[in-house]
């Protein structure tokens, strides 16, 4: 029947008039029965806006590694227990493919900033930002910075020149003159007479021009978006490209966050050693600033906390196991699913205080 062009819903009544043990089953069964039969031959569609929750949970049910096995219970704990909101400045260690930065970008709303963070010199793949379906200016404010460059922040008391020769050049350069017939008039004289007995002379008059003060930071991050990349082959106005996420902070960004620190902190690095990486994390957070580590296991997480509590850098430590139960809500047969889930990881949650003298 398929082969012969019949519909899904024609395929699935006529197993069902075929069936000998249809009329036998109970209400129940027969409806789930047509399910079954409806999901192979008359599969339903349905879009929706992809958001933190849909995405995380798909990653969970196909490529769980990919993600460090965070559940989406975890990732909501994340978020709350670091405080991520409005205006705030999030630090994070996304080690994840770019589902934790996603999700605090998501949350921003367009407000705010996030920089994520890595080890070394190649930055880790945060290609999960692309099915978040973020607007420009959210994915204008996702930075990505090596871990070298927020400490030197410490340690120099100036923020590092993070962004490349051609972006300063053009911050110390003026800017050129589009268009050519003024180009052509700043280069003609001006022909003035001057009344002086029975002479006259030509004189050339200075023309001021001001220059335009350097682009800020909100601008340079908007991407390289020109005039004829809004122009189609057929000369058809078109939407600029949206900026790419991850680009380097501005050396005025960097210098805010050495002089006042990150609002936050979030980590979610299970192929590292978690007590090293928060060492030098902690003191780029200002004081009284929240944050939390996901780890897939408990151990790494506890001689995280121990060292914490000995070096006096932090309180209100706690390890958290997230727990989730989901149910099956239907007429007459709600119950806890049959086949679930039962580990969701942990996290170790803190608040960065002053390390007082020895």
């Amino acid at each position: 029947m398929k082969r012969e062009g019949a519909s899904g819903d024609a395929i699935v009544e006529a197993l069902i008039a075929n069936s000998s043990t249809f009329g036998n089953k109970t209400v129940f069964s027969q409806e789930k029965y047509k399910l079954k039969k409806q999901k192979k031959y008359a599969p339903k569609v349905l879009l929706r806006r992809p958001s933190s929750r849909s995405i995380c949970e798909t990653y969970f049910k196909k490529y769980p590694a990919r993600i460090g096995f965070m559940r989406v219970d975890a990732l909501s704990l994340l978020l709350s227990m670091a405080n991520v909101g409005a205006y705030s400045d999030v630090l994070a260690v996304d080690m994840v493919g770019g589902l934790v930065v996603g999700s605090v970008a998501e949350r921003l709303g367009g407000t705010g900033y996030v920089c994520s963070t890595y080890l070394g010199s190649a930055p880790s793949s945060i290609d999960i930002i692309r099915m978040y379906n973020l607007s420009s200016d959210m994915t204008s404010r996702i930075f990505q910075a090596p871990l070298g460059d927020l400490c030197s922040l410490q340690s120099a008391g100036d923020a590092p020149s993070v962004l490349s020769g051609s972006i300063q050049r053009d911050l110390v350069e003026p800017a050129a003159v589009p268009d050519e017939s003024l180009q052509s008039s700043l280069a003609k004289p001006i022909n003035t007479e001057v009344s002086d007995g029975n002479a006259q002379s030509m004189t050339v008059q200075p023309i001021n021009m001001e220059v335009p003060e350097p682009a800020t930071d909100d601008h340079l991050n908007q991407g390289d978006i020109s005039m004829s990349d809004c122009k189609g082959s057929n000369g058809n106005s078109i939407a600029p490209k949206a900026p790419r996420a991850g680009k380097a902070p501005s050396p005025e960004r960097m210098k805010y966050w050495g002089e006042h620190g990150f609002s936050s902190l979030i980590v979610a690095a299970p192929d590292h050693e978690v007590e090293s990486v928060v060492a030098d994390l902690l003191p780029l957070l200002s004081y009284s600033a929240p944050f939390a580590i996901y780890h897939q296991y408990l151990q790494p997480l506890a001689t995280c906390m121990h060292s914490l509590q000995a070096s006096k850098m932090a309180i209100g430590l706690q390890i958290t196991e997230p727990w989730l139960r989901e149910y099956q809500v239907l007429p007459s047969r709600t119950h806890p699913h049959m086949q679930m889930n039962a580990f969701g990881g942990y996290i170790l949650s803190g608040i960065r205080i002053h390390r007082p003298d020895p």
